[in-house]
């Protein structure tokens, strides 16, 4: 069963950083790449980062670019977003997804077919 476990979340004040993780299973993790994606209160659920399939590359929101940062480890089969310099715009809870049909294009929610439970990250001014 493909499984995505989250952890990392919480409250932080502005400024400060938090690294959240995602602990993948039941599939072959380097052959798909974890995405991260975001939802705040009332608001669509925002693709944060996601990977390129064509060329590898990684695709930022313009809203965090320049501060999240997108990793994986193989052996672990872990994934990671690493946040710094948090603004309380990017409160919100946050989702790893994995997309084994190799649909996503686009980072958009609709393209990915497992999640995680979602982790809660509050950001204070």
């Amino acid at each position: 069963q493909v499984q995505l476990v989250e952890s990392g979340g919480g409250l932080v004040q502005s400024g400060n950083s938090l690294r959240l993780s995602c602990a993948a299973s039941g599939f072959r993790f380097a052959y798909y790449p974890i995405a991260w994606f975001r939802q705040a209160p009332g608001k669509g659920r925002e693709g944060v980062a996601c990977v390129n399939v064509g060329d590898g590359s990684t695709y930022y929101a313009d809203s965090v670019k320049g501060r999240f940062t997108s990793s994986s480890d193989n052996a672990k089969k872990m994934a990671y977003l690493q946040m710094d310099n948090l603004k309380p715009e990017d409160t919100a809870v946050y989702f790893c997804a994995v997309d084994l049909k190799f649909h996503a294009a686009n980072c958009q929610a609709f393209e990915y077919d497992f999640w995680g439970q979602g982790t809660q990250v509050t950001v204070s001014s």
